[in-house]
């Protein structure tokens, strides 16, 4: 079995599923393997060193606690006196808060919220945001609108209704709207910042250089978490965990982030694997899958380059997916999220498993059903000379959200440092924004006329 990473690893990261000595000449061989390995000490080199010379903010997010009074400040302030709590933001300005949410239980049926109940509009659709500003009552409600540049359309557009909104009820949105965006830069315009000050609104700093698909790890994630009970230390704690190794100068066989980059990189240069697909086993992971859809794909869909990702959860999946994975093209890799569930949830009796024909369920639990699935899904796969790779956690907390929120951000800058493209930017994104607003100038003009 290969294996990445030390006992400590907050994880087993286990790539084994993907070697050719392992399913066949689908896989990936040991030789090209290593050569991308190889290739991948370059990147850890440019992360150890770009954390000396405090030049990648990420790198500095799992070890800061000066803002954690901060954080809890802001979260205080947005679930005071508030029934309902709305998080305006779009991508990485949502994402990464409504996966950290999501561990502690919003979004997820049955599960009481212990404060004001959460809602992220991260999608811009006229109906859905009229129908909430219709039905939820704005004197407690509060907006935590989240924007790094402070230039996002959508979200402006969103800010622009819901201050409108606010007054048109006579409620100061000073009191109901608090803002997170990026200082103004030198000799440009934030307009979020400009628009938020002039109602006398609060405003929270965004970490200056910060890209939001990155900025889950700040107070971008950990102020939604923090109003959903998830304590912001432990996240921080895991994601910690993980990027140790890096900077304590481990090769690139004993980090995981490196391993999983090379075999992502190295399928996809042979045209084996253009499609990764990354199955989480567990609710709480849904949102979480989609946070990495945006990383993966914004961050390596470049010059022709990047692999397309797909985000799914088991068991439902298996159901709607699973037929085109074992029996379709043979140009995924599937990255399993495996969670030691055995033992979890209710138990099935003797005479109930009986009575559906499932006697094998008799005095079991619905988590040991589940573990038993996911572990024979993957086998499954590995058996039809699919690649597969197994990442098996303990279980679903604020550590191990953390945890692998950091892994995946590392292996994502590795995957991009081997395929030569920059992480962190998103050039194609920009031409679509500017031809939108030339849409909308032309049509406003012909409805003038």
């Amino acid at each position: 079995m290969l294996k990445s990473g030390s006992v400590n690893y907050p994880f087993d990261h286990d790539v084994s599923g993907v070697m050719d000595e392992v399913i066949g000449p689908p896989g990936l061989s040991q030789e090209a393997f290593n050569r991308t390995l190889t290739q991948a000490e370059g990147a850890l080199e440019w992360l150890r060193e770009a954390a000396r010379d405090e030049t990648l903010p990420l790198l500095a997010i799992a070890g800061k606690t000066d803002d954690f009074s901060g954080i809890a400040k802001s979260a205080a302030w947005l679930a005071d006196n508030a029934d309902h709590v709305v998080v305006l933001g779009t991508g990485g300005s949502s994402l990464g808060g409504q996966s950290l949410a999501q561990v502690a239980g919003w979004h997820i049926p049955g599960v009481p919220a212990s404060g004001p109940e959460l809602h992220f509009l991260d999608n811009l659709d006229p109906l859905s945001l009229s129908a909430s500003l219709e039905t939820l009552p704005l004197e407690k409600t509060k907006f935590l609108v989240v924007s790094k540049s402070g230039g996002t359309g959508e979200t402006l557009i969103q800010c622009a209704v819901v201050l409108e909104t606010l007054n048109k009820a006579g409620l100061d949105p000073a009191a109901h709207v608090r803002g997170l965006t990026e200082p103004a830069k030198d000799g440009g315009r934030n307009t979020l910042r400009e628009r938020l000050s002039a109602v006398g609104a609060t405003i929270d700093e965004h970490v200056p250089g910060l890209g939001g698909r990155y900025a889950a790890l700040s107070n971008v994630g950990l102020i939604p978490a923090a109003i959903m009970g998830l304590d912001p230390q432990r996240v921080r704690a895991g994601a910690a965990a993980v990027l140790k190794p890096v900077l304590e100068g481990a090769t690139a066989a004993a980090c995981p982030a490196a391993v999983g980059a090379s075999v992502g990189v190295a399928l996809a240069r042979t045209s084996r694997a253009p499609v990764n697909v990354l199955m989480a086993y567990a609710d709480r992971l849904e949102r979480f899958t989609r946070w990495w859809v945006q990383l993966w794909a914004e961050s390596l869909g470049k010059k022709g380059r990047g692999m397309t990702p797909v985000a799914a959860v088991g068991p439902v999946d298996q159901h709607s997916q699973l037929q085109l994975y074992l029996d379709g093209p043979n140009d995924k890799l599937v990255t399993f999220l495996m969670v030691k569930c055995a033992g979890t949830g209710p138990e099935v009796s003797a005479e109930a498993a009986k009575a559906i024909g499932f006697d094998a369920m008799g005095g079991r639990t619905v988590g040991d059903f589940v573990w038993s699935q996911q572990r024979a899904t993957a086998d499954t796969l590995e058996k039809a000379c699919r690649l597969v790779r197994r990442i098996t956690l303990d279980k679903v907390d604020a550590e191990a959200i953390g945890a692998l929120m950091m892994h995946f951000m590392l292996e994502t800058i590795i995957a991009a440092h081997l395929l030569r493209v920059d992480a962190f930017d998103q050039p194609a994104v920009e031409d679509g924004k500017v031809l939108a607003k030339e849409y909308l100038a032309k049509s406003g003009a012909k409805k003038g006329k």
